[in-house]
């Protein structure tokens, strides 16, 4: 029985991951890289750690990558979080969840300020028990860090008892190396297939459906349904 909840953010809450594209790729640009954007989008959901060694080498990153770092950081605060939006019914979810004595915790590669942001924006302070940022783990996901800092925080529950929650594979890659499984959210742009291949669970639209999951289960989780319906959608692909 799932009695834990992890939820990625950027693209998963918020609707985010084309503003943080679009930073990476001027930020690229002032560094002398001009790179496609949909090659810079497809690795949004690593954190800076493990996004730049993609485009650049160690004698760059080590000549530049702080002040790259710092000067799309500046970039995204600046143009692009004001544009960020949550997606519908975040908060009815958590709320949701919370009726249901469910444990929440955010899992996020964001700054400290910019999840504060994004709970904002979604009206869910006080809706979860824990959260993490970029700032509490030392590797960001792909690598497992930062669930580890997580399930630190809600307890330490049996893995079994958690699921995660987010739009990019390597969410679920990161999960898996605790063997965690996840909900894959393609609200995020990611395709099925990606998701799926990464170790996805089973897949849903948006907040608002795992919502309406939820609310369709007498048992207090929408697992059994969603991985049905996600066998179907398969089926029919």
């Amino acid at each position: 029985m799932v009695e834990n909840v992890i939820f990625d953010v950027d693209g998963t809450l918020v609707d985010s991951v084309d503003e943080h594209a679009e930073a990476w790729r001027r930020s690229f640009i002032e560094f002398g890289r001009d790179i496609p954007f949909a090659h810079v989008r497809s690795q949004i959901g690593k954190g800076s750690d493990q996004l730049l060694p993609v485009f650049f080498n160690d004698e760059e990153l080590e000549r530049f990558g702080k002040d790259l770092d710092e000067y799309r950081s500046a970039l995204f605060k600046r143009e692009f979080l004001p544009k960020v939006r949550a997606f519908p019914r975040v908060k009815e979810l958590f709320q949701q969840l919370r009726k249901r004595d469910r444990k929440v915790a955010l899992a996020s590669s964001a700054k400290d300020d910019e999840l504060k942001r994004y709970v904002e924006l979604c009206g869910i302070d006080g809706l979860f028990e824990a959260k993490t940022n970029a700032d509490e783990s030392d590797k960001s996901k792909p690598h497992p860090d930062i669930f580890q800092v997580a399930l630190a925080k809600l307890g330490k529950p049996d893995p079994a008892r958690v699921v995660v929650v987010g739009d990019t594979p390597y969410d679920a890659i990161a999960a898996g190396k605790l063997h965690m499984p996840t909900v894959g959210m393609l609200c995020g742009g990611f395709g099925k297939d990606n998701l799926l291949t990464a170790g996805c669970r089973t897949l849903v639209k948006d907040p608002a459906e795992l919502l309406r999951r939820l609310e369709q289960d007498p048992e207090g989780w929408p697992w059994d349904a969603a991985s049905r319906d996600s066998s179907k959608d398969e089926e029919s692909r």
